[in-house]
Protein backbone atom coordinates (compact mmCIF):
# COMPACT_ATOMS: atom_id res chain seq x y z
CA UNK A 1 0.00 0.00 0.00
CA UNK A 2 3.10 2.26 0.99
CA UNK A 3 4.11 1.41 -2.82
CA UNK A 4 1.28 2.19 -4.66
CA UNK A 5 1.31 5.53 -2.41
CA UNK A 6 4.26 7.17 -3.61
CA UNK A 7 3.41 5.74 -7.19
CA UNK A 8 0.28 7.70 -7.13
CA UNK A 9 1.81 10.64 -5.56
CA UNK A 10 4.59 10.83 -8.00
CA UNK A 11 1.89 10.15 -11.14
CA UNK A 12 -0.21 13.34 -9.64
CA UNK A 13 3.49 15.31 -9.60
CA UNK A 14 4.07 14.35 -12.64
CA UNK A 15 0.62 15.44 -14.42
CA UNK A 16 0.24 18.81 -12.63
CA UNK A 17 2.98 20.33 -10.48
CA UNK A 18 0.67 22.32 -8.16
CA UNK A 19 -1.81 19.29 -7.34
CA UNK A 20 -0.35 18.44 -4.04
CA UNK A 21 0.15 22.83 -2.92
CA UNK A 22 -3.43 23.07 -4.36
CA UNK A 23 -4.83 20.32 -2.09
CA UNK A 24 -2.87 21.71 1.00
CA UNK A 25 -4.34 24.99 0.25
CA UNK A 26 -7.78 23.83 2.03
CA UNK A 27 -10.82 22.31 0.74
CA UNK A 28 -13.82 23.69 -0.82
CA UNK A 29 -16.09 21.28 -1.86
CA UNK A 30 -19.68 21.29 -3.18
CA UNK A 31 -21.08 17.87 -1.75
CA UNK A 32 -21.32 16.22 1.70
CA UNK A 33 -21.62 12.51 0.70
CA UNK A 34 -23.37 9.97 3.52
CA UNK A 35 -22.55 6.41 2.07
CA UNK A 36 -22.24 3.26 3.79
CA UNK A 37 -18.71 1.87 4.62
CA UNK A 38 -18.95 -0.50 2.29
CA UNK A 39 -15.60 -1.48 1.13
CA UNK A 40 -17.07 -1.60 -2.41
CA UNK A 41 -18.50 1.47 -2.29
CA UNK A 42 -15.66 4.24 -2.32
CA UNK A 43 -17.13 7.38 -2.60
CA UNK A 44 -14.87 9.54 -4.74
CA UNK A 45 -14.43 6.74 -7.60
CA UNK A 46 -17.81 6.03 -7.98
CA UNK A 47 -18.40 9.59 -8.50
CA UNK A 48 -15.68 10.77 -10.73
CA UNK A 49 -14.27 12.98 -8.18
CA UNK A 50 -10.99 13.71 -7.08
CA UNK A 51 -9.37 14.21 -3.45
CA UNK A 52 -11.09 17.72 -2.30
CA UNK A 53 -14.20 17.65 -4.36
CA UNK A 54 -16.20 15.86 -2.32
CA UNK A 55 -16.65 15.79 2.02
CA UNK A 56 -17.37 12.19 2.90
CA UNK A 57 -19.17 10.70 6.60
CA UNK A 58 -19.89 6.61 6.31
CA UNK A 59 -20.99 4.37 8.66
CA UNK A 60 -23.02 1.04 8.31
CA UNK A 61 -26.30 1.39 6.48
CA UNK A 62 -25.68 5.02 5.65
CA UNK A 63 -27.37 6.19 8.57
CA UNK A 64 -28.38 9.43 9.73
CA UNK A 65 -29.01 9.34 13.78
CA UNK A 66 -29.60 11.97 16.03
CA UNK A 67 -28.26 10.93 18.79
CA UNK A 68 -24.85 9.76 16.43
CA UNK A 69 -22.34 13.35 17.04
CA UNK A 70 -20.11 11.69 14.54
CA UNK A 71 -22.75 12.51 12.05
CA UNK A 72 -24.51 15.22 13.21
CA UNK A 73 -20.77 17.12 13.64
CA UNK A 74 -19.86 16.21 9.81
CA UNK A 75 -23.75 17.22 9.00
CA UNK A 76 -22.74 20.63 10.68
CA UNK A 77 -19.18 21.48 9.91
CA UNK A 78 -20.00 20.36 6.03
CA UNK A 79 -23.25 22.87 5.95
CA UNK A 80 -21.87 25.97 8.08
CA UNK A 81 -18.26 26.20 7.80
CA UNK A 82 -17.44 24.35 4.53
CA UNK A 83 -21.23 25.98 2.67
CA UNK A 84 -21.85 22.47 0.57
CA UNK A 85 -24.31 23.24 -2.02
CA UNK A 86 -25.56 19.68 -1.72
CA UNK A 87 -26.05 16.69 0.69
CA UNK A 88 -26.19 13.40 -0.78
CA UNK A 89 -27.15 10.11 0.98
CA UNK A 90 -26.21 6.85 -1.01
CA UNK A 91 -27.13 3.54 -0.28
CA UNK A 92 -26.49 0.49 -2.34
CA UNK A 93 -28.20 -2.31 -3.33
CA UNK A 94 -27.04 -5.70 -1.69
CA UNK A 95 -26.00 -4.02 1.55
CA UNK A 96 -25.38 -6.43 3.98
CA UNK A 97 -26.13 -4.19 6.76
CA UNK A 98 -30.20 -3.65 5.20
CA UNK A 99 -30.08 -7.29 5.17
CA UNK A 100 -29.40 -7.87 8.45
CA UNK A 101 -32.00 -5.50 9.47
CA UNK A 102 -34.48 -7.63 7.85
CA UNK A 103 -33.89 -10.68 9.80
CA UNK A 104 -35.37 -10.92 12.64
CA UNK A 105 -32.30 -12.44 15.27
CA UNK A 106 -29.98 -11.53 17.67
CA UNK A 107 -27.13 -9.42 16.36
CA UNK A 108 -24.99 -8.21 19.27
CA UNK A 109 -23.57 -4.66 18.99
CA UNK A 110 -25.41 -4.78 15.62
CA UNK A 111 -29.13 -4.33 17.37
CA UNK A 112 -28.88 -0.85 18.59
CA UNK A 113 -27.30 0.67 15.23
CA UNK A 114 -29.97 -1.73 13.02
CA UNK A 115 -32.63 -0.53 14.75
CA UNK A 116 -32.62 2.41 12.54
CA UNK A 117 -33.39 0.65 9.66
CA UNK A 118 -35.70 -2.11 11.47
CA UNK A 119 -37.63 0.78 12.03
CA UNK A 120 -37.80 1.99 8.35
CA UNK A 121 -38.87 -1.38 7.65
CA UNK A 122 -41.57 -1.34 10.53
CA UNK A 123 -42.57 2.02 8.92
CA UNK A 124 -43.16 0.94 5.48
CA UNK A 125 -43.90 -3.33 6.16
CA UNK A 126 -47.09 -2.93 4.15
CA UNK A 127 -45.53 -2.03 1.41
CA UNK A 128 -42.66 -3.87 1.74
CA UNK A 129 -44.37 -7.42 2.46
CA UNK A 130 -46.31 -6.69 -0.34
CA UNK A 131 -43.47 -7.58 -2.68
CA UNK A 132 -43.14 -11.27 -3.01
CA UNK A 133 -39.58 -11.64 -4.72
CA UNK A 134 -37.34 -11.61 -1.64
CA UNK A 135 -34.52 -9.90 -3.71
CA UNK A 136 -36.56 -7.16 -4.60
CA UNK A 137 -37.92 -6.53 -1.33
CA UNK A 138 -34.45 -6.17 -0.10
CA UNK A 139 -33.85 -3.38 -2.72
CA UNK A 140 -36.64 -1.54 -2.05
CA UNK A 141 -35.82 -1.19 1.35
CA UNK A 142 -32.47 0.30 0.15
CA UNK A 143 -34.32 2.86 -1.06
CA UNK A 144 -36.90 3.63 1.61
CA UNK A 145 -33.59 3.84 4.37
CA UNK A 146 -32.13 6.60 1.83
CA UNK A 147 -35.28 8.44 1.35
CA UNK A 148 -35.96 8.44 5.51
CA UNK A 149 -31.97 8.97 6.15
CA UNK A 150 -32.68 12.08 3.80
CA UNK A 151 -35.79 13.04 6.35
CA UNK A 152 -33.01 12.69 8.61
CA UNK A 153 -30.76 15.39 7.48
CA UNK A 154 -33.48 17.94 6.51
CA UNK A 155 -35.01 17.81 10.36
CA UNK A 156 -31.73 18.76 11.32
CA UNK A 157 -31.52 22.81 12.15
CA UNK A 158 -28.19 23.57 10.43
CA UNK A 159 -29.88 22.26 6.94
CA UNK A 160 -32.89 24.08 7.43
CA UNK A 161 -30.95 27.47 8.64
CA UNK A 162 -28.66 27.06 6.06
CA UNK A 163 -31.65 26.94 3.21
CA UNK A 164 -33.74 29.60 4.28
CA UNK A 165 -30.40 32.14 4.10
CA UNK A 166 -28.85 31.18 0.98
CA UNK A 167 -31.41 28.78 -0.85
CA UNK A 168 -28.70 26.24 -0.35
CA UNK A 169 -27.87 22.90 0.51
CA UNK A 170 -30.40 20.65 -1.12
CA UNK A 171 -31.01 17.17 -0.28
CA UNK A 172 -30.65 14.14 -2.70
CA UNK A 173 -31.05 10.35 -2.32
CA UNK A 174 -29.26 8.28 -4.60
CA UNK A 175 -28.51 4.59 -5.05
CA UNK A 176 -25.24 2.51 -6.62
CA UNK A 177 -25.66 -0.88 -8.33
CA UNK A 178 -22.69 -3.24 -7.31
CA UNK A 179 -23.80 -5.35 -10.65
CA UNK A 180 -23.26 -2.36 -12.66
CA UNK A 181 -21.25 0.44 -11.18
CA UNK A 182 -24.24 2.86 -11.58
CA UNK A 183 -25.68 5.82 -9.71
CA UNK A 184 -29.64 6.24 -9.56
CA UNK A 185 -31.58 8.99 -8.38
CA UNK A 186 -34.30 8.73 -6.29
CA UNK A 187 -35.71 11.80 -6.63
CA UNK A 188 -36.24 12.51 -3.28
CA UNK A 189 -38.30 15.60 -3.20
CA UNK A 190 -36.49 17.63 -1.06
CA UNK A 191 -38.22 21.21 -0.71
CA UNK A 192 -41.73 19.10 -0.39
CA UNK A 193 -40.22 17.76 2.64
CA UNK A 194 -39.09 20.18 3.98
CA UNK A 195 -42.45 22.23 4.15
CA UNK A 196 -44.07 18.96 5.52
CA UNK A 197 -41.89 18.57 8.24
CA UNK A 198 -40.91 22.31 9.34
CA UNK A 199 -44.35 22.09 11.44
CA UNK A 200 -42.88 19.94 13.92
CA UNK A 201 -39.03 19.96 12.97
CA UNK A 202 -38.50 24.00 12.25
CA UNK A 203 -35.79 24.27 14.42
CA UNK A 204 -33.99 27.63 12.59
Amino acid sequence: MFENNRRWARQRSESDPEYFKRLASGQKPEVLYIGCADSRVPANEIMGLDPGDVFVHRNIANLVVNTDSNAQSVIQYAVDVLKVRHVVVCGHYGCGGIQAAMRSEDLGQLNGWLREVRDVFRIHHDELMAIPDERERYRRLVQLNVEEQCVNVIKTSWVQRNYREHGFPTVHGWCFGLEDGLLEDLKVPFVDILEGIREIYHLD
